[in-house]
């Protein structure tokens, strides 16, 4: 059951199209997942397309209009067979998994695996500009060191659950982290869990030996 969501203020803005790329991606991809949140997104996009249409009609005198409606309902529309969007599979070491539909034009972005602390996989995204984006699976028993943010973190949990020590989450989740929270992402589920992340700035570790990592912290990841 999917218990965390993007604030109302942020699927508005999702909404009315002004949200940054990056950003959109992931509450596009969270709505793909969450019904409840695909409702407000629809309601929003209706109250904009209402209000902006209210704009321009107040410009346009009735015979003009008239005549472009006379127009467009002249037009013979082609209702041809539309492609269906068929979900990408991600594939790691044997495992597979279904990615939500607004993800799977990025997989044609993405990096090789690569096996970072313990039982942590990442794989890079490249979605341009100074965003970061990756893919991240743990293993059962898998943990990413205790930490911080210098910036904001956004994640979606595409696929299983795991605890940071603030919450748990499952599949669908989205949070957002910044430097007010101190977690330590691990998961005990036989599946795993994979995620799906942007962040702005790297990482800052602040327990045992993972802060030593901190100058380097953007080689993990990147």
């Amino acid at each position: 059951m999917i218990k965390f969501h993007p604030t109302n203020q942020q699927l508005n803005t999702f909404a009315d199209g002004v949200m940054a790329p990056a950003e959109s991606l992931i509450i596009s991809a969270h709505c793909d997942m969450c019904s409840q949140c695909a409702q407000k997104v629809s309601m929003f996009t209706e109250a904009h397309s209402e209000s902006a249409f209210e704009e321009e009609f107040a410009n346009v005198d009735l015979k003009s209009f008239g005549n472009m409606m006379s127009d467009i309902t002249s037009q013979v529309v082609d209702r041809g067979v539309s492609e269906v969007a068929t979900n990408r599979v991600l594939e790691l070491d044997g495992r597979k998994f279904t990615l939500p539909r607004s993800l799977n034009r990025i997989s044609e972005s993405m990096g090789n695996w690569s096996h970072l602390v313990g039982k942590i996989w990442q794989a890079p995204i490249n979605l341009g500009g100074d965003t970061v984006a990756n893919f991240i699976f743990m293993e059962k028993g898998g943990s990413v060191p205790e930490h911080t943010h210098r910036g904001s973190e956004m994640t979606l949990v595409v696929n299983g659950e795991y605890s940071d020590g603030l919450a748990d989450y499952d599949s669908g989740d989205f949070t957002v982290m910044d430097g007010h929270h101190i977690h330590t992402p691990s998961t005990v589920a036989d599946e795993g869990c994979l995620v799906f992340t942007i962040v702005d700035k790297p990482l800052h570790f602040t327990s045992g030996w993972a802060r030593l990592i901190n100058p380097f912290s953007h080689l993990f990841f990147k």
